[in-house]
């Protein structure tokens, strides 16, 4: 067994967003082959790109996984199984959604295929991931870019409100 911690940021803005994103931390806690570490509050944000649509509600859950039986291709094939079992469809990019559950990092990997690049291209240039990062991982390194808690401040123009 070989444990890995990976980072998975949780979003949802459609239906009953808190409601949603809480029922998808308890998912990724009873993922096969992974183990929750710490999940953040919950954070309402603006929301990005497509700007006529409802704030969103979001969090970051850390995992340790197994990645021996568990790699990064299978966990976000895993996100994507619980993204479409909360009703995910995937059509306008940045469009609302029921859930969207993004893999930030897994360990120190890196990818960069058509499906799946890690680290996740643009969690530095985004608040509603920083800040919920911050508070549980606040002196994580995101490659090429800095720590959590240096990146946050350079985002104070992007509204996000801790909720719980």
């Amino acid at each position: 067994m070989k444990d890995t911690l990976a980072y998975v940021a949780l979003g949802a803005n459609l239906g009953d967003p808190i409601a949603t994103v809480m029922s998808a931390v308890e998912r990724l806690a009873a993922l096969p082959h992974a183990e929750m570490i710490a999940a953040s509050s919950l954070y309402r944000t603006a929301p990005l790109g497509l700007k006529n649509q409802p704030d969103f509600i979001n969090a970051v859950a850390l995992l340790r996984v197994d990645s021996s039986r568990l790699p990064a291709p299978a966990l976000l094939a895993a996100l994507f199984a619980i993204e479409t079992e909360f009703g995910r469809v995937r059509s306008i990019k940045n469009a609302p959604r029921t859930l969207d559950l993004d893999l930030l990092l897994y360990g120190e990997e890196q990818w960069r295929t058509p499906t799946l690049t890690l680290p996740h291209p643009r969690m530095a240039e985004r608040a509603f991931v920083l800040a919920p990062l911050a508070e549980i991982a606040p002196h994580l390194s995101i490659p090429d870019h800095g720590s959590v808690s240096e990146l946050l401040p350079t985002l104070a123009h992007q509204r996000v409100e801790k909720l719980t």
